[in-house]
């Protein structure tokens, strides 16, 4: 079978290698269909110092597909049942895992696609439990975005960020795949949002989706917009995933118990924070990674009722460079899927 696996740094070879062995205790078989792309596939293919694995590795972290064979032991799942497999390898025995928060694992084994074996291969063997089923009307292009886009948003804006209807949300980078479905998302439940993007088209690509507002943050300064569509009260929440060159400002954004939520650093892990300013303002701030196995689930509901990813472009896997490059040169708004 075909498998785009990572050899070194910027270095994907498409080749032929054995199929998995038939499905073990609790194991399913899927047929891979769709691959959804992210920063950690770009930041795999580039090589990071910190990422244990062993490589060649197949890449992919986000993915749909089907059920192709069950193993022994596996109840509720047949063949042609249509699913995402969830990303993070936990081990669905820890207390955290138990109690459904999948993404703080005490013994997670890593990130498919980064640290192990991911899914840019036509098949593979996963456990049962780490399998989330995609409604019906829902194409495996959009379910593609259901594990790494969705589920995060998910967790961020909800769990972690208490989203209310009626809030005001400054969404950062309008254009990235979380931050289009962010807007979708805060504008279903009826917030106002404010979009920056680092571009007019971007921009106006935003005010397309719903945003109520959008800033171009290379002509305009996004914090003083913020305070003053809120009548210098500042926003409710920031859902921020930039980094270094948007911290500070989106800081500035808040309001008096305003509620910043991060996913990322994609401009810089460090930044300058001015801490009276978090105290004397009661700023609350909270870290995102992933999601738990519940919010892919509550994202693909999410698009049975219609709101769906926005997709720049969907490649077949033999493009599958094209588009990391696509993604790393920001030339994109939305997602880029790839096809099996």
């Amino acid at each position: 079978m075909r498998a785009l696996r990572l050899h070194g740094d910027r270095d994907l070879r498409l080749e032929e290698i054995e199929p998995p062995p038939p499905p073990g205790e609790g194991e399913v078989r899927i047929r891979l269909r769709a691959i959804s792309l992210n920063h950690i596939d770009v930041w795999g293919w580039r090589g990071m110092a910190f990422a244990q694995r062993k490589l060649p590795l197949a890449v992919g972290a986000e993915a749909s597909g089907e059920v192709i064979a069950v193993g022994p032991g596996v109840a509720g799942w047949k063949p042609g049942d249509r699913i995402v497999p969830y990303g993070a390898r936990t081990c669905g025995t820890c207390q955290a895992c138990r109690e459904g928060r999948d993404n703080l694992c005490e013994n997670v084994q890593g990130v498919a696609g980064f640290h192990v074996d991911g899914f840019a291969r036509e098949e593979a063997n996963v456990p049962a439990r780490l399998l989330v089923r995609v409604p019906d009307g829902v194409s495996f292009e959009d379910a593609a975005c259901a594990t790494v886009t969705f589920g995060t948003v998910e967790h961020m804006l909800f769990d972690n960020a208490k989203l209310q209807p009626g809030e005001t949300i400054l969404v950062q980078a309008a254009g990235s795949g979380i931050g289009s479905v962010a807007i979708r998302v805060a504008k279903s439940i009826g917030c106002t949002v404010i979009a920056t993007a680092g571009d007019d088209e971007k921009c106006a690509k935003a005010l397309a989706l719903g945003a109520d507002h959008a800033v171009n943050y290379t002509e305009k300064n996004f914090s003083t917009v913020a305070r003053r569509v809120t009548g210098k009260r500042g926003v409710d929440v920031v859902f921020e995933h930039v980094g270094a060159t948007t911290w500070a400002g989106s800081l500035l954004s808040l309001r008096m118990g305003g509620r910043l939520v991060t996913c990322g650093s994609t401009s810089g892990v460090s930044a300058e924070t001015n801490l009276m300013m978090i105290f004397q303002r009661q700023l609350h701030i909270f870290g995102s990674f992933g999601c738990a196995i519940r919010n892919v689930s509550d994202g693909l509901a999410r698009m049975a009722q219609g709101i769906r990813p926005v997709l720049d472009t969907v490649v077949p896997l033999e493009r599958f460079t094209e588009g990391l490059e696509r993604l790393e040169s920001r030339r994109v708004f939305g997602k880029i899927v790839v096809t099996l």
